[in-house]
């Protein structure tokens, strides 16, 4: 029998065999030489290296996902007022601030002073032990945090003074710098407290928490325990309040908090005194400041949620200079002092088939979300879920190198003590002491190659 073949539609149909059996082999890596590393938040990143480098969008964002990050930006920068007001009601009746821009200047980092308008550093406080979630113990008649301001006709919770000490040091070739240490009272205190443990944190940048947020929690823990040379980095599982649960902590000093709804919400509540969805009492519930108005919740979940998804698609600023010698040294010097052991470059953001500008983005944040012992000279002594008093999360390093420039004059670590870079390492201590010493070895010209790398973020 005679069998007629149609030659190019067996050709066809071999293609796509082939093409089939291709499409099941392993993922090959992206060549190297292909990556931009200007990149730090993939194809979420802007060149953009002015004063409002931390507040762009997504450059991915379709038309109507723009119109809502704008409309979250309007309300982050929303001043609120006593209730009851027609507009931006709710704020108090004690409060840290009237408003996210307040204490995130700029979406970037804050000012670390206490009682002017322009402060960006609350006073967390708890009792010895734990809530029955694991989580800090409220001290009676206070609650987690210092509320330092008040509406008309109300008491603030307390004053917070800080007064520093300085110190000065000498690297091995003699060039020397200056360490300032703060010390933190609170005085004018409406009620009676005794021993509580404090803790000072200052606002951080808002900007690539979207990315951080869609990390697949295994890559994060892969690293856990895991790094060597005495770094041994640890998750801090936390209640998070939105979805009732348990999670694993991402975000905040201690990675303290597990999602950014909740973030959002409890910034709201805590900061400027505003019930919510997630927060329905007033930070003043059971105190003589207590308003009693039958007003709660005081924000529109839409409100809420705007702010949440702008905080959530605020755009990466790309790296700088990256071609420089001088840069490219210091980068490599600072992988050979194990700072990388902690601030690890890349991360890889999960699939995400509903919100394609998160999906499978390699990002470069330089952390890897975990907690750390980093000394007695960082220790707040106060625990956080499963991070005890002198651990801290990595904070991550992109965008570094502008701070200076969002945020004039630049203010570094969990407190804003350290004023340069050099006393933000300076003061690393615990799992960073080699590296910190691996550092202070350099000489002038090696310690200004590694700092001009970290200005490159």
């Amino acid at each position: 029998m005679k069998i007629n073949v149609n030659f190019p539609w067996l050709a066809l149909s071999l293609g796509i065999s082939a093409l089939l059996i291709n499409s099941c082999r392993d993922p090959e890596p992206f060549p190297e030489q292909q990556l931009d590393e200007r990149l730090s938040g993939g194809v979420n990143t802007v060149f953009d290296n002015t004063s409002k480098a931390f507040g762009n969008p997504f450059p991915t964002l379709s038309g109507y996902d723009l119109h809502v990050h704008e409309l979250g930006d309007e309300k982050f920068e929303a001043t609120f007022v006593a209730a009851p007001a027609p507009v931006n009601s709710g704020l108090g009746p004690i409060y840290n601030n009237v408003s996210c821009s307040s204490c995130h200047h700029n979406d970037g980092i804050g000012i670390p002073t206490a009682g002017d308008p322009q402060s960006s550093l609350l006073v967390r406080i708890s009792m010895p032990g734990g809530d029955a979630h694991g989580g800090p113990l409220a001290v009676p008649g206070f609650g987690t945090q210092v509320q330092d301001k008040a509406v008309f006709g109300k008491t603030p919770e307390a004053t917070v003074v800080i007064s520093y000490s300085y110190q000065t040091f000498s690297f091995p070739d003699g060039e020397q710098y200056e360490l300032r240490a703060p010390t933190y009272t609170l005085t004018d205190l409406y009620a009676g407290a005794g021993g509580v443990l404090i803790s000072p944190r200052l606002a951080p940048p808002v900007f690539g928490l979207g990315l951080l947020e869609a990390v697949p929690d295994y890559e994060i823990l892969s690293n856990a325990d895991n790094e060597g040379n005495g770094v041994h980095g640890k998750p801090n599982y936390v209640w998070d309040q939105s979805t009732q649960s348990v999670k694993l902590g991402r975000f905040g000093w201690k990675a303290n908090v597990a999602s950014l709804l909740t973030q959002v919400a409890g910034a709201y509540n805590q900061d400027m005194g505003i019930t919510n969805k997630i927060f329905r009492d007033e930070s003043s519930l059971g105190q003589p400041q207590y308003d009693s108005l039958k007003d709660d919740p005081e924000l529109p979940d839409s409100i809420l949620n705007a702010v949440k998804f702008y905080v959530q698609t605020l755009a990466v600023p790309a790296r700088r200079n990256v071609t420089d010698p001088g840069v490219i040294h210091g980068e490599q010097l600072f992988m050979n002092a194990g700072c990388a052991g902690c601030h690890r470059e890349t991360m890889t953001t999960g699939v995400n088939v509903a919100f394609p500008a998160l999906s499978n983005q390699m990002i470069h944040p330089y952390t890897d979300l975990l907690v750390h012992d980093m000394g007695p000279g960082l220790a707040d002594n106060r625990p956080d879920y499963q991070a005890d008093g002198q651990e801290w999360r990595t904070a991550p390093l992109w965008g570094l190198g502008l701070f200076a420039t969002v945020n004039f004059p630049a203010y570094y670590l969990h407190d804003g003590r350290a004023r340069t870079l050099i006393e933000a390492i300076m003061w690393h201590g615990g799992e960073a002491e080699a590296a910190k010493t691996n550092f202070s070895k350099l000489n002038k010209e090696d310690r200004d190659a590694l700092e001009a790398f970290l200005k490159s973020l």
